[in-house]
């Protein structure tokens, strides 16, 4: 049986899109495949009981944070933008379309790059069709489906799922019965990898 590990993400966290530039070939490398699942950080955050205010909500936190995102991102060699907008929900909803072509990781890897390298408002319907395009699809199906009643369930009930595991953020990275959050917790998941070869 194949190998699998299942990776939790929300397109609005700069930690999952520094988490998802090494986690593909790393999955790769030790022949495991990912299920892709996108959750919506505020309400992952509640189900597990954490009400606290968001990050950009605390002027000591994001000062720091935005300092260590800095620093990440001039290790990997990659942008690093604060997008024009934090409302992800229609993207994360448009993990499922690109999942019925195949091209999960295509598309999360796109979607990443125009969120966090071209600093674009995920939730801005030019950008949508943007991305669409970029992928070879067609824009105005594609922004029909992450508008659609379809989308917005099949999005609701991954949420759910993960609430059920216990998903509280992201990036988070389960394989058998262990977790993993951020991105800065690759070298343990290879660790496993290795010890599970």
């Amino acid at each position: 049986m194949a190998k699998q590990l299942d990776f939790y993400l929300d397109l609005i966290s700069p930690f999952t899109y520094l988490a998802h530039l090494k986690l593909p070939d790393l999955a790769e490398r030790y022949g495991y495949s990912i299920n892709y699942h996108p959750i919506d950080l505020p309400t992952a955050k509640k189900a597990a009981g954490n009400y606290g205010p968001s990050n950009r909500e605390v002027p000591a936190k994001i000062k720091a944070l935005g300092q260590d995102l800095g620093r990440w991102a001039a290790l990997y060699g990659v942008p690093m933008n604060f997008p024009k907008g934090f409302d992800a929900w229609k993207m994360n909803v448009g993990v499922f379309y690109a999942a019925e072509r195949g091209q999960e990781r295509a598309y999360v890897d796109e979607a990443f790059n125009m969120v966090w390298g071209d600093a674009v408002d995920p939730a801005d319907e030019g950008a949508l069709r943007e991305l669409a395009t970029r992928l070879g699809w067609d824009g105005q199906e594609f922004l029909d489906y992450v508008n659609s009643d379809a989308g917005e369930q099949a999005f609701e009930a991954c949420r759910l799922k993960a609430h059920e595991r216990g998903v509280f953020g992201a990036p988070i990275v389960m394989i058998d019965d262990q977790i993993w959050w951020g991105n800065d917790r690759l070298h343990f998941i290879e660790e496993y990898m290795q010890q599970a070869a």
